[in-house]
């Protein structure tokens, strides 16, 4: 057990985060210009009232616990792991100091080190506030993680359990559970190899689907040995962190570790780059061209480019010309009539007048960006060529994701994670999806399937397609839960599931709900209002579901689900904050530059973010402001991804051309964008099989012990560097706490 005392929840916390959410949900013309999460870089006025503040506070301090700190700062200065190696005769007792495995073919490089008082710059009272806040927020990422089967970094795993005077155990570790990769000649879609029935019931209660062994379970509340949600510590720990974000003292540090992690990366490349290099140059066969890179986050609907897209539209024009293609009501209508209905002519369109591709027009404005989805401004063209429901059951669509896992296939080294839409309008839709994937055999081994759930219960509800938001989550979660209990009566989609690794939430972000989720929202058979829940609500019943259905296939020895949303894009800060609690990964984070102490939580616990910079320049942020470069430097893990290559892309390659885009515009070199394609790997929904052959065997280890160079073409330098750089700031929560006992 933890010997550090974790704070109680008080309504002094719950107070703040209210008032918090009240400022965060003001119109954007409204806001102040810094907000409370911000740290602003030149504020006069706050630097002479910290400098007073340090010389009150200094004076009240104990002189013999400031030694103490400079003490210790000298060992935290020391504790970096040393090379194995005779010639060099460096003392071990360096790395043992921090219970960190001695590196074995890390060439010698030069280490920034800092010696001296580790909390100067900030009283010895608000440095242990600061680190007893981030230890609690990385318990609390740790908690929902194990209980989702999702995934939390070994380093910052190892440290918590440190802290604790508890002995971390690799077999204690939990993992995700992926489908493993096809057996030459296997058929991906054989329906052997599923678990037998079990005939339970599945009941949803409050949101949350509850798994009971029969009708009888069901009238004495009696459900299955599962984890299912605590609502009031689900909030209460939510409420601590919008607190904990919001507190002067947490910003102030986390502000300042930032700021010394991006100093520290810049000292490191000036002193390293030339070694760097090297041992890059050293390493045969492999360069980045033929490195495993994955794109994190794409839209299946618009995973072709613009002229990909007009060259399909055209070839079926001239084949299939007198096919009965569109059906409404009793009347039939032919691809030909069709095009004569739209007044179009095939041949001369183009790629300006299919006008799919975002541009100055969409900046800012979400709904001209959805319209894009639409060929010409024709909807009729778009739910005949990029949907799967339609009058010949997404034949088109079918076929252009076929082709684009063909140029993958061609390229060997990339790989995609389509998203395919669930909305949640009716319960048959998942049989709909099943049924489309496997008549018209839409498998490929370079990709892995993520479901996206738009947050669009607003415009159901309008429509009364829904009586309330809990109907909703039923259509979206009940077909799974009823497919994992019973995959023998629901084989088609027991076998789509296979191929799923992934939930993501999307939708515009900057649009504001004005609700604070809490104990006192509406349970979701109760919101029965047309107004749409907040991102908060959303993601927290989505992430109770999956924790639910996870533990229920683990237990059947099926595949597990990751919770990928889309956060950060847009809107509040604190859709990052629900994010930390309950994401394994995220795509865009571009808020994480306004709030240091999520940033920085960020960076502690590794969570990965897919970032598309292409994309946000058309949308919300321009290409040379975006994070990415800043967020790499300070060593958060980022991957690069396309999220729309219809829309924001030219050439065959998108993904190489974000990469390629991002080398020349941020002056990354070969060193960069080699570890931002290894993060892409990681971050994946890939199976450990796959990993293993893409990353090296070794691959979850951590630092230089798992790299191969000579598949991942990352120098060890680096990955030595970017370890090194996150244990020394887990040693500082570590040595804060220390104090605390």
């Amino acid at each position: 057990m933890s010997k550090v005392k974790k704070p109680e929840f008080d309504e002094e916390a719950r107070t703040l985060a209210e008032k918090v959410f009240a400022h965060d949900a003001k119109d954007e013309d409204e806001r102040d210009e810094i907000s409370p999460f911000d740290m602003a870089d030149n504020c006069p006025i706050g630097h002479i009232e910290m400098q007073h503040h340090l010389i009150d506070r200094k004076a009240k301090e104990s002189t013999k616990k400031r030694l103490k700190i400079i003490m210790r700062g000298k060992a935290i200065a020391t504790a970096i792991p040393v090379l194995e190696d005779p010639a060099m005769a460096q003392p071990k007792e360096s790395a043992n100091q921090m219970g960190l495995p001695s590196y074995t073919d890390v060439p010698e490089f030069q280490r920034v080190t800092i010696s001296g008082d580790y909390a100067s710059g900030v009283t010895i009272e608000d440095f242990e506030l600061a680190c007893k806040g981030l230890y609690r927020a990385l318990t609390i990422r740790e908690k929902y993680m194990r209980l989702s089967f999702q995934r939390f970094c070994r380093t910052t795993a190892q440290f918590l359990r440190n802290m604790e005077n508890e002995q971390w155990k690799e077999e204690n570790e939990v993992h995700p559970v992926f489908t493993p990769p096809l057996k030459t000649g296997g058929d991906p879609f054989s329906p052997k190899d599923f678990p037998e029935n079990l005939g339970y019931v599945c009941k949803m209660t409050d949101g949350v689907i509850y798994v009971y062994a029969n009708d009888e379970s069901v009238k004495r509340n009696e459900p299955k040995d599962l984890p299912y949600p605590d609502l009031a510590t689900f909030i209460d720990d939510m409420n601590f962190l919008i607190a904990l974000i919001a507190q002067g003292p947490v910003k102030t540090y986390a502000h300042r570790r930032l700021k010394f992690l991006y100093s520290k990366f810049n000292l490191h490349e000036m002193l390293n780059e030339m070694e760097e290099i090297k041992e890059v140059k050293s390493n045969p066969h492999r360069d980045f061209y033929n490195v495993r890179k994955v794109d994190t986050h794409i839209h299946a609907a618009a995973c072709m480019n613009q002229k990909h897209l007009l060259r399909f539209i055209k070839k079926s024009s001239r084949v299939d010309s007198d096919r009965i293609i569109w059906t409404s009501k009793d009347k039939k209508l032919t691809l030909k009539e069709l095009f004569d209905k739209l007044k179009l002519n095939a041949y001369d369109l183009t790629v300006d007048s299919l006008d799919v591709h975002a541009g100055r027009q969409t900046f800012q404005r979400f709904d001209k960006f959805n319209a894009k989805y639409n060929p010409v401004g024709a909807s009729e063209l778009r739910d005949l060529y990029l949907k799967t429901e339609n009058a010949i059951d997404g034949e088109y669509f079918a076929h252009i994701i076929k082709e684009v896992a063909s140029d993958l296939e061609d390229a060997k080294y990339q790989h995609a994670e389509p998203r395919l839409s669930i909305y949640g309008r009716s319960p048959d839709e998942w049989s709909k999806l099943a049924s489309w994937f496997i008549k018209h055999r839409v498998f490929s081994p370079k990709m892995k399937w993520m479901i996206q759930i738009p947050r669009i219960y607003d415009i159901f509800r309008a429509q009364n397609f829904v009586p309330h938001f809990g109907k909703m989550l039923e259509n979206i979660f009940m077909p799974i839960f009823e497919a994992t209990v019973n995959p023998q009566d629901n084989i088609k989609l027991s076998i789509f599931l296979k191929y799923i690794t992934g939930f993501d939430s999307v939708d515009d972000e900057s649009k504001h709900s004005g609700h604070m989720f809490c104990l006192k929202s509406p349970k979701p058979q109760e919101w029965t209002m047309p107004k749409n829940p907040s991102y908060s609500y959303y993601l927290c019943y989505m992430y109770l579901n999956i924790m639910v259905l996870n533990n229920l296939r683990r237990e059947r020895g099926l595949n597990t689900f990751l919770f990928r949303p889309h956060c950060g894009e847009a809107g509040a800060v604190t859709h990052l904050l629900t994010a930390f609690m309950t994401a394994d990964n995220i795509s865009h984070g571009l808020n994480l530059k306004k709030s240091p102490v999520l940033q920085y939580l960020y960076f502690l616990s590794q969570v990965p973010i897919a970032l598309s910079p292409l994309s946000n320049n058309s949308l919300f942020l321009e290409y040379a402001k975006n994070p990415l470069p800043e967020f790499l430097r300070k060593g958060l893990m980022v991957s690069l991804s396309t999220d729309d290559p219809m829309q924001f892309h030219y050439t065959k390659e998108p993904l190489m051309e974000e990469y390629a885009i991002a080398a020349q515009v941020f002056k990354f070199n070969t060193s960069d964008i080699c570890e931002i394609a290894r993060n892409s790997v990681l971050q994946s929904g890939f199976s450990e099989q796959e990993k293993a052959h893409f990353l090296g065997p070794n691959y979850r280890r951590e630092g230089p012990a798992g790299n191969c160079i000579q598949k991942t073409n990352v120098p060890q330098i680096r990955m030595a560097y970017r370890y090194e750089s996150l244990c020394y700031e887990l040693n500082l929560i570590k040595e804060g706490l220390k104090d605390l006992e």
